[in-house]
């Protein structure tokens, strides 16, 4: 139910609940006390009733009481008062001679009062019986008095009590509810103010919040602000994607675009063929460059440790090795590869490392790798990093370049016809984003790139 309410309700609902709680413990607690005092205030007046009678009728010895002592009783106490009086031995000495009867096994000491519930002329009543010792000559002895009373008043006192009771509780809790409705207004306002804000603001409009919230607030205002700062990078980065992938793509199709008009227009069957086969060639490229931007694109910006799962590093980069080794082949190139260490299974990203290795070999084929050279690919498992290195005897890169090769769209030369740039940014996108890291290490002899993952 509360998961429906706004935040104004369940404010209001989780405070009105206990107050009305207790205003409920309250009532029915006064409910008990006012029948408790009136049942205590009727009793003790009855009490007096009872000592009044036992002492008009031993000074009047015998004497019924007159009907102004009654009428004077009656008028006090609100409901009619009935009495007896039994002498020694039970002998009846005046009164009334259909006094209630007595709760059954219970029987009036001397000198203590015996209050009871009972039924007279179909009329619930009230009784008290006393016992008293009276030293006259006509009452020697112990003296019985009984008095009863219908309960209507005492019921009305205990109604009218409550009745007040419930008016009082029910005013203090009126009261309260509609302090705490406009207190929970104000109280509230910040936050709507906050809300308004926010809500004014254009789908473009990331600038972090600067406005005065409460000190409650500030926490939920502080991660707002980060998720906005976050929101901006991706918005940044998406962006700049998509200027890169339309700049880096435009080329590729206007190249396809002209193969394929050209063509059309070829004058025999065997330059048709070798303009296809120009137009097959172009097409392959531009898939590998889309290949490459999708890639960079799903690594940068993100953490590829929450889809890491354990994977054997080993049989993977063999797989990758034994084609890329056959293809080298025929170009006299040896293809080397070795393991150190304990082979241990490595926590990361698969597609995106199989990418990793697909993006260093190809650089290693494209640029360093000549007929009859070397590459040795070598994984080393230590401590807690494993370590992948491809060292081959290629020409290598500038030191003041070796950095600035994993940066996106940045070649060593001008041939555009090998690569638009991008192998070696995946690299390193894919190396952070695993929490490790890539670097190359050049000279005369040739290059070595070295890739450290943790384990």
């Amino acid at each position: 139910m509360l998961r429906r309410l706004s935040l104004r309700g369940r404010l209001y609902l989780l405070l009105m609940m206990p107050l009305i709680a207790v205003a409920t413990i309250a009532a029915v607690a006064r409910y008990q006390a006012a029948n408790r005092l009136s049942q205590e205030l009727y009793d003790n007046m009855l009490l007096a009733v009872a000592l009044t009678i036992s002492r008009d009728v031993v000074l009047s010895e015998g004497d019924m009481l007159t009907e102004t002592l009654l009428e004077d009783l009656t008028s006090a106490l609100g409901d009619p008062v009935y009495y007896r009086i039994t002498g020694p031995g039970g002998s009846f000495v005046t009164g009334y001679s259909d006094p209630p009867d007595p709760p059954e096994g219970v029987e009036a000491q001397g000198g203590a009062p015996m209050f009871y519930d009972s039924i007279s002329l179909s009329r619930t009543v009230r009784a008290v019986t006393l016992r008293e010792f009276i030293s006259e000559p006509q009452f020697g002895g112990w003296v019985t008095v009984e008095v009863w009373q219908t309960t209507t008043q005492r019921h009305a006192l205990s109604r009218e009590l409550v009745i007040q009771s419930i008016m009082l509780l029910g005013s203090v809790l009126v009261t309260a509810a509609i302090i705490l409705w406009f207190g929970i207004q104000l109280g509230l306002k910040p936050l709507l103010d906050l809300r308004e804000a926010i809500g004014q603001r254009s789908a473009d409009d990331l600038r972090p919040i600067r406005r005065w919230v409460p000190p409650e607030l500030r926490p939920l205002v502080r991660t707002l602000n980060s998720l906005f700062d976050r929101l901006s990078k991706a918005i940044a980065l998406r962006d700049g994607f998509i200027s890169d992938a339309a700049h880096q793509m435009r080329n590729p199709v206007a190249a396809i675009q002209s193969l394929a008009e050209a063509a059309i227009s070829a004058p025999d069957e065997a330059e048709l063929r070798s303009r296809v086969q120009d137009v097959a060639e172009s097409a392959r490229q531009t898939s590998r460059l889309t290949s490459q931007l999708l890639s960079l694109e799903r690594v940068r910006g993100r953490s590829l440790r929450e889809l890491a799962k354990p994977l054997d590093l080993v049989a993977l980069v063999r797989e990758k090795i034994r084609p890329f080794a056959e293809t080298q082949l025929r170009r006299g190139v040896d293809v080397g590869f070795s393991v150190i260490g304990q082979p241990e299974p490595v926590r990361c990203d698969p597609i995106l490392i199989e990418e990793l290795v697909t993006n260093i070999l190809d650089n290693a084929a494209k640029y360093a790798l000549q007929p009859g050279g070397l590459l040795d690919v070598v994984i080393s498992f230590e401590a807690d990093t494993v370590f992948l290195r491809f060292r081959d005897d290629g020409p290598g890169v500038p030191a003041d370049l070796q950095e600035r090769i994993f940066d996106r769209f940045f070649r060593v030369d001008t041939d555009q016809s090998l690569g638009c740039g991008l192998g070696l940014a995946i690299v390193n996108d894919v190396a952070q984003g695993h929490g490790g890291s890539v670097r190359c290490i050049s000279s005369s002899e040739g290059s070595t790139f070295e890739v450290a993952l943790p384990l």
